[in-house]
């Protein structure tokens, strides 16, 4: 099978959406397919390295930071070199750029397009509406013109789907977790980087660590971890902060404004290769998002060994179990108390959990989210078909 992978996203850009098609491509080609990927360059010039297209851009970053948007006849010759490879299916994983580009193909082949929706557009209004509700009415209205271009909807999480379907989408929506590299963030807790970790930053060995591994973006929601994090911290609790992103100096002066620069720690941006090294620094890993699809991040926790302990939300359903691999708090009490609750443990107990949160993470192998999306992949080539032929 020819797979054509359509995103607006890809390196050296990190983000869940990049995770998610490298980790797919990697998989799809270790089954056997030819698998193309068609991006954006991070410069106005279109470009080909090795099986990716590079389709030149200009910034977008007034509206969201490292957005960009195709500049017209972008990646010309490269389209034509696509259209003779002739894909089987075209996957898209943006709706913006690069969807114009995938339906072009797929139209000029007589192929069909399935879509990963990656993104909750709505809890990211605050950068292009002034109003929410107007905001999820264009989202809204945007969704539903997306489906009806293509032949099925890929949601990452049930949330997805129940949001898909409130949008009243034309088109099927099936659920499939993103996959992850397990392997990747099994051997860091194996290789001890727990220990070589805290060294590095400067935390004892015994201390209480609340790590979180993210973009540093308003979405996210971090400045309730540091509001939390004046009383957790009064125990010699450290809050360590792992990436980087358009929020980061805000989050910053938050800090020094709550006085926590003694138990809250900054890494800024860590390499791919090492990001795996950072959850082993933490007993549990904090989040107080509700604006993830999927939240590959947890997924990665789970796989290092690392409980979790974030804020309720729908797309953690099937992820934590409370008491089990970790809780789902609703209120700051909620989050303190399980915070001592973790402290009263003892190590057989820790031990136990930390061993259910790895088993719970073999759901998001990225071998079981290839064979997932591959099936996708020939029921429509095998329907668009049957349809064609009528």
């Amino acid at each position: 099978m020819r797979v054509l992978i359509t995103t607006d996203w890809y390196e050296p850009v990190i983000n869940g959406v990049v995770t998610s098609v490298m980790n797919l491509s990697r998989q799809l080609r270790e089954r056997g397919h030819e698998v193309k990927i068609l991006t954006l360059s991070r410069t106005f010039h279109s470009y080909i390295e090795g099986d990716v297209v590079y389709a030149g851009s200009i910034g977008l970053g007034c509206i969201y930071p490292q957005a960009r948007l195709k500049i017209p006849k972008a990646a010309g010759d490269y389209m034509e070199m696509l259209l003779e490879w002739k894909p089987d299916i075209v996957h898209s994983q943006c709706e913006f750029s690069t969807f114009f580009l995938a339906k072009r193909i797929a139209s000029e082949l007589h192929v069909p397009i399935v879509h990963t929706y990656h993104t909750v557009y709505e809890d990211y209004t605050h950068y292009f509406s002034p109003q929410k509700v107007w905001g999820r009415n264009i989202v809204q209205l945007m969704t539903k013109k997306l489906a009806n271009a293509v032949e099925t909807l890929i949601a990452p999480s049930d949330k997805i789907r129940k949001i898909l379907e409130g949008y009243q989408v034309s088109c099927p929506v099936e659920v499939i977790p993103s996959g992850i590299h397990l392997e990747k963030y099994q051997l860091c807790k194996k290789e001890d980087w727990r220990k070589k970790i805290r060294m590095q930053l400067g935390i004892s060995q015994d201390a209480l660590v609340l790590v979180y591994v993210g973009r540093m973006a308003k979405e996210k929601n971090i400045e309730e971890l540091l509001e939390y994090q004046q009383d957790a911290g009064k125990s010699g609790v450290i809050l360590v902060l792992v990436g980087d992103g358009p929020y980061l100096s805000e989050l910053k002066k938050k800090v020094e404004e709550l006085k926590l620069a003694k138990n809250v720690i900054f890494t800024g941006m860590i390499i791919p290769e090492e990001v795996g090294r950072y959850y082993q620094a933490g007993d549990l890993f904090v989040s107080a998002s509700t604006s993830e699809t999927q939240g590959m991040t947890y997924a990665e926790a789970l796989a290092g060994g690392i409980p979790l302990l974030c804020r309720r939300d729908g797309c953690l359903e099937q992820v934590v179990t409370d008491g089990e691999n970790g809780w789902q708090y609703d209120k700051k009490e909620d989050y303190l108390m399980r915070i001592q609750e973790w402290k009263g443990m003892g190590e057989n107990a820790r031990g136990r959990m930390q061993n259910k949160a790895a088993i719970s993470a073999e759901k998001f192998s990225s071998g079981n989210f290839a064979e997932r999306v591959e099936k996708i992949y020939e029921q429509q080539i095998r329907k668009y078909r049957y349809e064609n032929a009528a």
